[in-house]
């Protein structure tokens, strides 16, 4: 065999166990074959992006890191979070007036699989972070942003899991209304510079923008976005696409309202015909569905809610009608009525791919504060969640369509501990809170593992009042990324012969 022949072979495997953005059928263990004879190998290198936190000079932001432990993975490498330069839109500097300049020490530096690091900042100037990590910090490497705002826009508390780069993002539930103040925050972790187009659609269609050529994001920098400023209509439920022409970028909408708090809004997975969104608290005072379908078909959705004792149809709101093209919103009111719950759409009928958001509020009058859910993907492998306290954190997990049984691990804690397992049975179309093992000191991280059964979905609340605000975020746990199946590779002879 020629050196040409087995540079590619290798070339292959590389490639395949560096992607890490793949999505699995649970459980199989690391290293074991797979049905289409591939390998399950874990990732070799991570890249996160983590958008600039607050325009506030009151914001107070916490980072926490964590990678799980992973076997298989490899015994050296390393993780680094550093500071993107920030611009705004129209290139003539970012937040704080820095034009693009960088703060020079690192947030955090991260731990070795199994215990999380932490830092903070605080002020407005804190900029975009990108991270990588590689070698035994690459599998399943998490971050959380989680920011506290004590008053003005916004106030309460705002958390988002720092994601990778992506090309293709849709973001049902923000608004250019009086009293919002939306963001889309770009962020390009490459070279070259990323071209970008952002296109909103309302009730009737598709918006008029004022930007029609794209916009560019200089390499290794970060843009935030005012929906406002792209167009004239006021609107008060929009679907936002962001669409990458060239390169790559993390996309997330910072979603902010003067008298009802604010959090991130992370992209909803990718249009499909049945969708869920989990993670609902119980003491809800408000659920606003906003849903949109992409393409040239209606959609007509039938909406339940799993709870703890099963599936229900919440009164009034059976079923929904999405016009193709058009963002439609139902107002759910206090749907959970004193218990947790998820929300499932599956179609009536004709499966149509539709994206989906939630927009949740806790508390009344002045004391209101919002977090949105999107649809997930389910928890596949694995799902890590970082940034957990003993009393704010709450785990919701659903199983639409079978039993599951899952395993939950509470990590070692930001001051010492040790990690704690429980194993847990949710039953086929319920949702359950359930209170998480605690082993470690301090903040810890959670890791949810399938074992047998249907698919899991999963989301975590963290809680933290301030002067009498119930400050809230959600994050929902798709799969961690920390491994990727790799093709079995073979020798061929026969092609020197053709």
């Amino acid at each position: 065999m020629n050196r040409t022949t087995l540079s590619l072979i290798a070339c292959t495997v590389a490639l395949a166990a560096v992607t890490g953005f793949a999505a699995f059928d649970p459980p199989a263990a690391p290293g074991t074959s797979t049905a289409g004879g591939a390998t399950e190998r874990p990732v070799e290198r991570t890249g996160l992006l983590c958008p600039a936190p607050s325009f506030s000079e009151i914001a107070d932001t916490a980072y926490t890191s964590f990678t799980p432990v992973t076997q298989g993975a490899d015994s050296g490498g390393k993780a680094a979070l550093e500071a993107a330069a920030e611009r705004s839109a129209d290139g003539k500097g970012g937040k704080g007036g820095k034009g693009g300049d960088k703060k020079d020490q690192a947030v955090l530096t991260p731990k070795p699989p199994g215990t999380p690091a932490l830092g903070d900042t605080s002020g407005s100037d804190t900029p975009a972070l990108i991270g990588t990590a590689d070698g035994k910090y690459a599998p399943g490497w998490t971050v959380q942003e989680t920011t506290r705002i004590a008053a003005g826009t916004g106030r309460g508390l705002q958390g988002v899991t720092c994601t990778p780069a992506d090309t293709d993002f849709w973001f049902p539930g923000a608004s250019t209304a009086k009293g919002r103040t939306d963001y889309v925050h770009l962020t390009n972790p490459d070279d070259g510079a990323a071209v970008v187009d952002i296109k909103l659609y309302g009730k009737s269609g598709a918006v008029k923008t004022t930007v029609t050529d794209g916009i560019t994001v200089p390499p290794h920098s970060s843009e935030p976005v005012l929906l406002s400023t792209l167009t004239d209509d006021a609107q008060t439920d929009l679907t936002v696409h962001v669409g990458v022409r060239s390169g790559r970028v993390g996309a997330t909408v910072q979603a902010q309202d003067d008298a009802g708090g604010g959090d991130w809004l992370p992209a909803a997975a990718d249009p499909a015909g049945s969708l869920v969104l989990p993670g609902i608290p119980k003491d809800a005072t408000d659920v606003r569905l906003v849903a949109f379908t992409p393409g040239d078909d209606d959609a007509d959705l039938k909406v339940r809610l799993a709870s703890p004792n099963g599936s229900i149809t919440p009164a009034g709101n059976e079923t929904v009608h999405v016009k193709a093209g058009m963002t439609s919103a139902v107002d759910l009111g206090p749907v959970t009525r004193g218990e947790p719950g998820s929300l499932i759409l599956t179609p009536t009928d004709k499966a149509v791919p539709v994206v989906a958001a939630l927009r949740v509020v806790r508390g009344k009058g002045s004391s209101q504060e919002t977090a949105y859910i999107p649809a997930t993907a389910p928890v596949g492998r694995r799902a890590t969640a970082a940034d957990n306290s003993a009393k704010g954190t709450t785990l919701s997990l659903t199983a639409p369509t079978a039993d599951a049984t899952v395993k939950v691990t509470a990590s070692a804690g930001s001051d010492g501990g040790s990690p704690a397992t429980k194993t847990y049975t949710i039953k086929s179309g319920t949702s359950q809170d359930i209170s998480a093992p605690t082993g470690g000191k301090g903040t810890y991280a959670l890791t949810v593992e399938p074992v047998s059964g249907g698919p899991v979905y999963a989301a975590r609340t963290l809680t933290g009042s301030s002067d009498g605000v119930p400050g809230f975020t959600i994050q929902t746990l798709p799969s961690d990324r920390g491994l990727v199946a790799v093709p079995r590779a073979e020798q061929d002879l026969s092609v020197l012969q053709r």
